[in-house]
């Protein structure tokens, strides 16, 4: 019997510290990748242009998310469902989630440029722009929402590379991708004179490369291939895939409206203090790019952890789960404790990355850095939690803990606590939240560990 499972599938037999390793190194280079795409462009437009161009990608960077958000929703879901169906030794139906997927991203990205080219100017207006970085916004955004559909097709398909058995394809094209951007942004702005638009079109080259990766692979060499029966629409399919991945989405959804109350609020509070609206708008900017880089690795530890969970839920092997979880909640908190180090000891040479600014810029940027970022310590197991649930077919927990730390806390938060401590309160909300979450996830997470050795304890009966 062993022998027959070893020529099915690794998922199933396979040391979980080895599979971890192999699942989730490349998943964590490629959600650091994707952050690298925007923390490159702020990094060069820091240097090339100042804190108005960077005040203009922090303004810009809700549209990413709104990208991301989807290409998650779709990604992540499908990877998860289709996860399971392999481990039910069902390929076709995996070939199928493949295939769907695919049409809804393409269609997706083209919603997503059309709506967001249209209404430019009143989107940018809610999420913070100001007259000054008003300009250096709109052409930033305008030429990020025309490579939309490229990354988001690019994201979604990584996600089921992942799924296929292909962690490593995954993450040399997202890889190639940021090699890339990394070598035009200095080209554009600082040879061809070209500002933020530079930054801006050596991203979405950056992202049509790794698309073009992922989509060779799906048609020519991938166990799940594009097959053309399978192009239509099958909507038991799709509710499957929006259900379970609905949790991911909905943390960049919250990721999402945080920005924008938060940048409104940095704007309003800012220009009520001796620091200012865009100094205030774009520190903070700074701050969550570095938080961004923390939570990458984190969520590329429970992604590369999804596959695992997901296969041995399908093939009701719950010691597996445990023991996945368990590895993988472990690396992720050391990551976050590493980080939240980090940020407390050396915000200076972090923020230096950045560009040089004035005095008052680098103070707040400072005060930002090692407040808001005090809780952050708390991130790997909640990420790894919402994981767990999203691959185990839980999609209602996965949702619930995706919404509470910034949709259900950090909001409130942001727009209660500066009526009373004025912009500090901005920062403040950061801990308070996260340390609040994360108490809420523990007692989900303790719940559920007793009922996975439950499940345990009848099997070895």
């Amino acid at each position: 019997m062993q022998k027959n499972e070893k020529t099915m599938n690794p998922l199933g037999y396979y040391p979980i510290p080895r599979l971890l390793v192999t699942f989730a190194i490349p998943s964590v280079i490629s959600m650091l990748v994707n952050a690298v795409y925007n923390i490159v462009d702020q990094i060069f437009i820091g240097q090339g242009i100042g804190y108005l161009g960077n005040a203009a990608t922090t303004v810009s960077f809700p549209i990413v998310t709104i990208i991301l958000s989807i290409g998650t929703l779709l990604g992540a879901g499908g990877s998860s469902y289709a996860a399971i169906k392999l481990g039910e030794k069902k390929e076709e139906e995996a070939t199928k989630t493949l295939c769907n997927v695919f049409i809804l991203l393409v269609i997706a990205g083209i919603l997503i440029t059309s709506f967001g080219l249209l209404f430019l100017d009143p989107i940018l207006n809610i999420f913070g722009a100001t007259p000054k970085n008003m300009e250096y916004s709109r052409i930033y955004a305008s030429i990020i929402l025309l490579g939309a559909p490229f990354n988001l097709v690019g994201i979604g398909l990584s996600n089921m590379a992942r799924c296929d058995g292909a962690p490593k394809l995954a993450m040399y094209s997202m890889l190639a991708g940021a090699i890339l951007n990394t070598i035009l942004d200095p080209i554009y702005i600082f040879v061809f004179h070209w500002g933020v638009a530079g930054a801006a079109i050596a991203t979405i080259t950056s992202q049509l490369i790794s698309t073009i990766i992922l989509v060779s692979y799906f048609l020519k060499h991938g166990n799940m291939r594009f097959q053309k029966r399978w192009f239509k629409i099958d909507l038991n399919t799709c509710r499957k895939v929006f259900s379970l991945g609905v949790s991911s989405c909905i943390i960049q959804i919250s990721a999402t409206l945080m920005q924008i109350v938060m940048n409104n609020s940095l704007v309003h509070y800012g220009a009520l203090s001796s620091v200012g609206g865009d100094v205030a708008l774009s520190a903070m900017g700074i701050v969550s790019k570095v938080s961004m880089i923390i939570t990458s690795i984190c969520i590329g530890i429970g992604i590369g952890a999804q596959p695992i969970l997901g296969f041995n839920r399908g093939a009701k092997k719950p010691e597996r789960i445990l023991k996945t979880y368990t590895i993988a909640a472990s690396f992720a908190s050391v990551v976050s404790c590493i980080g939240l180090a980090l940020c407390f000891l050396f915000p200076e040479q972090i923020l230096m990355v950045f560009g040089t600014q004035d005095a008052k810029f680098n103070e707040f940027a400072k005060q930002c850095m090692q407040i808001y970022m005090l809780g952050i310590f708390t991130a790997g197991f909640q990420i790894t939690a919402t994981s767990y649930f999203q691959a185990t077919g839980q999609p209602l927990k996965a949702s619930i803990l995706s919404m509470l730390r910034q949709l259900i806390l950090l909001i409130p938060c942001i727009l209660i606590l500066p009526k009373f401590l004025g912009l500090n309160g901005i920062l403040y909300a950061g801990p308070i939240a996260d340390i609040t979450s994360g108490i809420v996830v523990s007692i989900f997470m303790v719940k559920e560990l007793k009922k996975l050795k439950h499940q345990i304890s009848l099997q070895e009966a």
